[in-house]
């Protein structure tokens, strides 16, 4: 029996999202690391929403670089620790009731290695399984229509520089293609971690071969030497 739908009007609308920790370089040198969840991509683009007011948006619009690693299910509770920290002194107003704290150590705190990066400077954190080198193409505001909220959120476009790939997320026997099976995102839905379940079935769109997608742009060459390998 059809059960007709109810009309509501959520607080939030994250309806699940991969999680991303974004690494950038501060002022004096130093990393931040700042998790989010507002990302997609298409081809090696990717959109990121941010808090206007947040560390990484700061660093972003400074620096034009960052690092998008992607943590898997096995990563949560490094993510976990940094939900309430923020790199920002001092504090942003909005954040404190909500409890959040100052921290500028937080490769430490949430128990991730730095490694150096090829093309950008902030570092990358060694245990997520996937790392996207990035520059800043573009950067939006959001809800510029909206006087109460005006200025208070921004869309950054990434363009992909490098990606670096562990071995145990690779299909077998090609080292540019992810094998679904393999690779367990960790993923945000209404403030809650999860992984996915099992493959449902088969889609027409894996018919299509993945080198198909691939942009037709070239792929810059590195932008910053720092050494350090994938």
């Amino acid at each position: 029996m059809n059960i007709p739908h109810i009309v509501g009007e959520p607080s939030i609308l994250y309806l699940g999202t991969p999680v991303v920790l974004i690494s950038t370089e501060n002022e004096d040198g130093s990393a931040n690391l700042g998790p989010m969840s507002s990302a997609f991509w298409l081809g090696w683009r990717c959109m990121l929403g941010l808090d206007a007011s947040s560390k990484t948006t700061e660093n972003l619009i400074r620096t034009g670089q960052c690092v998008l690693n992607l943590p898997s299910v096995e990563n949560v509770g490094a993510v976990n620790r940094l939900a309430r920290l923020t790199g920002k002194n001092p504090i942003p107003q909005w954040k404190q009731p909500l409890g959040y704290t100052h921290e500028k150590n937080k490769f430490e705190i949430a128990g991730l290695t730095r490694v150096p990066s090829l093309s950008v400077a902030p570092p990358r954190a060694l245990e997520c399984p996937i790392h996207l080198e990035a520059v800043i193409a573009a950067k939006h505001g959001l809800m510029e229509d909206d006087e109460a909220v005006r200025g208070a959120l921004v869309v950054f476009e990434a363009r992909i520089q490098r990606v670096h790939l562990h071995p145990d997320v690779l299909m077998n026997g090609n080292p540019n293609r992810i094998d679904p099976d393999k690779w367990r995102p960790l993923i945000m839905s209404f403030q809650r971690f999860y992984g996915l379940g099992d493959e449902l079935h088969d889609s027409m769109l894996a018919r299509i071969p993945e080198d198909a997608y691939r942009p037709l742009a070239r792929i810059p060459e590195p932008a910053f030497a720092s050494g350090g390998a994938s």
